[in-house]
């Protein structure tokens, strides 16, 4: 049995599920990094002596990979487990930093591409769905709770990279007017730090025991929802019911509609009220605060209102505020930030969310594929909203528009693209039973993890066991120390950074 195999990292049943989520958040704060690409767009289009449009592409291909991914090797990361899967992910992303790197290096712009946008991306798409389904198993009391913690990760990548990116480019540039020489060295550096995490997380994780159950849980006799499946679907099942295409429209149009806040706050802040670089770095730490926060907090508010109830308050609410957004943003900097700060909690909480949504309609016995298909809206989505938001730039600037001007059209779109989800939100109903897979199917997986467990105990002695396990804990608790200690930095510099949003 390899240690990268699926067999491997079954834990026993008296294992402590809060050993996880740290290896959860490890990977996602690590490729949650894309969401603060922002900061390096100047620098980029100064390097490279490019526009908009072509350094925005590089995030869209990120995204768009991320997606193709996703769906491709979904059924690949059910199947292989999630540490097989974490180091495919973790190779891919920082081979992709490397490449990035090397293109800056050599002035060859196809190299970021490649590197950031095609290999990273890659990197993006396994390893964002490699711990949302485990954290889902060893939480099945609370499943909201359990994607918001897988997921929040994603969202703070970029409340720790913002900051780290300025103060690292700062660090390592030769000119102190300019960030864009410390770019290389800033990419390597990442590059080094995420390799670093992303493997103690892939030591970390681990898949609960077939046997196992939380203290005090008893598995409900009937769904406690309406839309709720007693039964579960495979993946190639739920691809032919009305409710996996109706969910793909939700989140295709709530990612598109923060995603093109997200990739242009930087520079769309800048020009409509005339702040700093670094004071816009922090309005890009905000909102991944904001965006990590909703992920946490919405996606558990769920398990109480339930899916369909939270994403009513999205996609309607997230109209709402866009439409004031659109009309009222320029006249006040508090009500922009304010607007787009709670935009983008709903947008990080569609994420969060949409896996415990599946979970309800279609099981946990696919879900992580399931999941992994579904986010081929999230791929569309990344190149739909920055697309129209660069694109909407680039005309009102050649018509001798400026300032907010240039984001006014764009953001009236946006309120268009909440209502069509919210309408496709409504439609959403229970799975037909007919959709279901074979109970019997199901219950042979648990079987052969059961045997699974029980050979890999086997070969150990109790002292081995004991030994394996002091190990696993001290891994775990370094790692959940470095998640405390790189969002605390994160916090502490957006904070800082954000002040001087309202005071130059």
């Amino acid at each position: 049995m390899s240690f990268l195999d699926r067999d491997a990292i079954i834990a026993p049943v008296t294992f402590n599920r809060w050993l996880i989520p740290p290896a959860a958040l490890a990977i996602h704060l690590s490729i949650g990094q894309a969401y603060a690409f922002s900061v390096f767009k100047s620098p980029l289009a100064e390097h490279f002596d490019v526009g908009e449009v072509a350094t925005g592409w590089i995030f869209s291909l990120a995204i768009a990979m991320l997606g193709i991914s996703a769906s491709l090797f979904g059924t690949w990361v059910e199947k292989v487990g999630p540490r097989k899967s974490m180091v495919a992910a973790g190779t891919c992303w920082v081979l992709g930093f490397f490449a990035a790197t090397f293109g800056i290096w050599t002035d060859q712009l196809w190299l970021v591409y490649f590197g950031y946008g095609f290999i990273g991306g890659i990197g993006l798409g396994i390893g964002y769905i490699s711990p949302v389904s485990t954290l889902m198993k060893w939480f099945p009391d609370r499943p909201g709770l359990a994607t918001g913690l897988a997921i929040m990760g994603f969202g703070g990548g970029a409340l720790i990279a913002s900051p780290l990116s300025n103060d690292l480019m700062s660090l390592f540039s030769d000119d102190p007017d300019s960030l864009t020489p410390g770019m290389p060295a800033t990419f390597l550096a990442l590059a080094i730090i995420y390799l670093v995490i992303i493997a103690l997380g892939a030591f970390v994780i681990r898949l609960p025991h077939p046997d196992w159950t939380p203290k005090g849980y008893t598995k409900p006799a009937a769904p406690a929802r309406a839309i709720q499946s007693s039964g579960h679907v495979s993946v190639n099942n739920a691809m032919k019911t009305p409710q996996f295409w109706l969910l793909w429209i939700v989140l295709f149009t709530n990612v598109t509609a923060g995603i093109g806040i997200l990739e242009s706050a930087s520079p769309m802040i800048q020009n409509s009220f005339a702040i700093t670089a670094v004071a816009a770095g922090g309005f890009v730490g905000l909102l991944s605060l904001f965006n990590m926060g909703g992920r946490f907090i919405w996606s558990t508010v769920s398990d109480y209102i339930g899916r369909k109830n939270t994403y009513i308050m999205y996609l309607g609410l997230g109209a709402v505020l866009y439409l004031i957004l659109a009309s009222l943003g320029s006249n006040s900097l508090a009500l922009f930030v304010i607007s787009a700060l709670i935009i983008l909690s709903f947008y990080g909480g569609g994420f969060a969310t949409i896996p415990a949504y599946l979970k309800d309609l279609f099981g946990t016995y696919q879900v992580g594929a399931i999941h992994g298909r579904l986010l081929t809206a999230w791929a569309a989505a990344g190149v739909a909203g920055p697309l129209i938001v660069n694109s909407v730039v680039e005309s009102q600037e050649s018509a001798g528009n400026s300032g907010f001007d240039l984001y006014r059209l764009s953001l009236f779109i946006m309120v268009g693209v909440l209502i069509v989800g919210f309408i496709a939100n409504l439609l959403v109903k229970k799975v037909n039973e007919r959709f279901y897979e074979d109970p019997e199917v199901v219950e042979a997986k648990l079987q052969a993890d059961r045997a699974a467990a029980k050979a890999s105990q086997a070969t150990k002695s109790a002292d081995d066991a004991a030994k394996a396990g002091s190990i696993h804990t001290a891994a775990a608790s370094l790692l959940a120390l470095i998640v405390i200690v790189a969002l605390a930095y994160g916090v502490i510099q957006t904070g800082t950074t954000a002040t001087g949003l309202f005071t130059g």
